[in-house]
């Protein structure tokens, strides 16, 4: 999957990168689900692994435009895993008690706990993006917090914290149609929005936005990896493949009991 992965201090355009590929999976849809299926239950086994043995954090962060996929990407990839160690943790406008703290405020009070896999549905990033191409704050606010983030993020790390970050990679057409896809469906009505239509003229704005925090904020501790998310198969396969990857890498084992269970028998 390291060909999704962006390396640190690389320069990122987005329109070089197909959100239609699949990089020549074969099979196809059939075979990808199939394989994800699988996936789904080793993600399983190392969610459990994860919150029993009680060492290891992990954050995953989704990023995307409107109807990139987040909400898919959380009940198709997380499938299965128990929530008694997975937890969502939504961002949208700050409150008015949020706006009154430092932006990273309300990101720390939602960081994974040891044991704990935390999603984040939109983050902190939010504060370099929306605010940039609605110019609610200033550049010269803006721009330091790419440093800031970095920061906030190492510390993340330094203390045990495995951090992957997810831009579900989605073009204007596909967009178009997710979109109208909602609008034809009255049981999908509560999730359009007649600003969604005003976000979308802002498409140039937020893909600028995007290339420079995929950019600065791709760090060997805190990776981004930019999905091609036109195909949902594809793009949850994808994730799935470095979730899993990931875990197994961090080399888990289940505690050892308390205590001595030899000779035990239950009657």
């Amino acid at each position: 999957m390291k060909q999704y992965l962006v390396e640190p201090e690389s320069k990122i355009k987005l329109s070089k990168v197909d959100p239609n590929a699949t990089d020549g999976f074969k099979g196809g849809k059939k075979t990808g689900l199939a394989k994800l299926e699988k996936l789904n239950g080793k993600l399983e086994v190392l969610q459990e692994l994860l919150f029993a043995e009680h060492q290891h954090k992990v954050l995953v962060i989704l990023q995307a435009m409107d109807t990139g996929g987040k909400d898919g990407v959380i009940r198709r990839v997380f499938n299965g895993v128990n929530p008694a160690g997975v937890r969502v943790a939504s961002f949208k406008a700050p409150t008015p008690e949020e706006l009154k703290h430092n932006y990273l405020w309300r990101i720390r009070k939602q960081v994974p706990n040891q044991g704990e896999m935390v999603i984040f549905n939109r983050s902190h990033y939010e504060d370099v993006l929306v605010v940039r191409v609605h110019n609610l704050v200033p550049p010269e606010v803006w721009s330091k917090r790419f440093k800031q983030i970095n920061k906030f993020e190492r510390t993340l790390a330094e203390n045990g914290t495995t951090i992957l970050k997810f831009y579900l990679h989605i073009d204007l057409d596909e967009q178009k149609e997710r979109l109208q896809a909602r609008l034809d469906d009255s049981a999908k009505h509560w999730k359009f929005r007649l600003g969604d239509l005003e976000e979308r003229k802002l498409w140039p704005d937020y893909m600028q936005a995007y290339e420079d925090v995929l950019s600065k904020t791709s760090t060997a501790y805190a990776p981004w990896y930019i999905i091609p998310a036109n195909h949902k198969w594809f793009r949850d396969l994808v994730i799935s493949s470095v979730l899993v990857d990931t875990l197994e890498g961090l080399k888990m084992k289940y505690p050892e009991s308390e205590e001595n269970l030899e000779g035990v028998v239950i009657e």
